[in-house]
């Protein structure tokens, strides 16, 4: 029997307490305890899931002794804190993503992870998708030659009114905190302001707490495209787009989209506009064909649109077989679908097109310091390594 404990009852913590439910009897679940700094919450995820304990402090949860993992859904800014406490109370960890917020603290919990050899799950649900790594030994075998490029979105379109992560209702509620909601709590290390509902239900439009699209949704994209071609760290990112229409109190773009220049000698775009949710296929381009992700798994064809292999896949993007997959691990072994060492080369790659965007500059990967800095001052190759 696994114990769990679940920190944060918002809107993705509620997605994680319709799995644990869905996976009490069948996985043998015993929740343990939810925490959330706004007591309402804490309480309402303790009925839903009927935990034994509802904690306003997350460290309370961390106490318990019979909790084995705990899921954090909580704002980025909080990740990497609460991660490297899990596992020095003693606990295995399923992260939502993206790992952490910034590179620097994703290199800490890696480093304390190597250290304590708890094991930590990043919250890509799609790695739970085996098309991925199908695709991976295809392109390792050779199949589409050497591979060039690849592209892949994650687009939506929100109303005029409302832009993305906007919740006018909740906010227009909620002018005056609620009062078992501790706001100092929920701000963490980010700077100490008065109670902000904006702030506080959305949160993904502030820099402070987020990387909005890059780390929110481009995380999920980038990963797939790594986890296939065999990719860590960036050589250049930029990133571009803007907030073009909703400069609404934003600090983070409404619509953009990065390039990342991998050393293996190849691109890989990431389109994200937010005003238009016309879809780009999701491809990896070769010199000898193309593999081409669609709903069943992938098709790769040559140039003549020769059919050179297929995947149906098995599983899919879902967070019930992103958790199944974790208590496997935890009962015998099975490997992790998305690792830390992969949770931190994504969080690398969306933070450079994020500081691409902000400072008007490319950026580079310093391998010798591992970290990014201005692509301009170094001296790094154009040609496949």
């Amino acid at each position: 029997r696994l114990g769990v404990g679940l920190i944060g009852g918002g809107v993705i913590g509620n997605a994680h307490m319709d799995v644990i439910n869905n996976l009490k009897d069948k996985n043998n679940l015993h929740p343990v305890c939810v925490a959330d700094c706004w007591k309402t919450r804490a309480e309402e995820g303790k009925a839903k899931i009927k935990a034994d304990h509802a904690e306003t402090d997350y460290r309370k949860l961390l106490e318990h002794k019979d909790i084995d993992y705990v899921v954090f859904a909580t704002p980025e800014h909080w990740h990497w804190t609460m991660t490297i406490d899990a596992m020095e109370a003693g606990k295995a960890v399923y992260c939502e993503k993206p790992l952490t917020h910034t590179i620097p603290e994703a290199q800490a919990v890696v480093k304390r992870q190597k250290e304590l050899k708890k094991p930590v799950q990043v919250g890509v649900q799609a790695m739970s998708d085996n098309s991925y790594i199908s695709a991976g030994e295809a392109i390792a075998g050779g199949m589409i030659g050497q591979v060039i490029q690849a592209q892949i979105e994650y687009v939506r379109r929100y109303p005029a009114n409302a832009g993305p992560w906007r919740e006018p209702a909740l906010v227009a509620q909620h002018q005056t905190k609620p009062a078992d909601l501790d706001w100092n709590a929920w701000l963490g290390s980010a700077k100490k302001i008065a109670w902000n509902p904006n702030h506080y239900f959305e949160w993904r439009c502030y820099s402070a707490y987020s990387g909005g699209i890059c780390t929110d949704l481009f995380i999920h994209r980038i990963t797939r495209i790594m986890k296939a071609c065999n990719l860590l760290y960036p050589r250049r990112v930029v990133g571009m787009g803007g907030i073009w229409q909703w400069p609404d109190g934003r600090d983070l773009p409404d619509n953009v989209e990065m390039i990342c220049e991998y050393p293996r000698g190849m691109t890989v775009y990431v389109l994200g506009t937010m005003s238009n949710r016309v879809r780009v296929d999701h491809i990896i381009r070769g010199v000898d064909g193309t593999l081409f992700f669609n709903a069943q798994g992938w098709i790769a064809k040559d140039p003549d649109g020769k059919v050179l292999g297929e995947h149906k896949k098995t599983g899919g993007e879902d967070q019930n077989l992103h958790h199944t997959n974790l208590h496997n691990h935890l009962r015998n072994g099975e490997p992790l679908n998305c690792p830390i060492e992969l949770g931190l080369a994504g969080v690398v790659a969306v933070n450079m097109a994020n500081e691409s965007w902000r400072t008007n500059r490319m950026m580079g990967w310093d391998r010798k310091n591992e970290k990014m800095v201005p692509a301009d001052l170094l001296n790094e190759s154009h040609e496949p390594e």
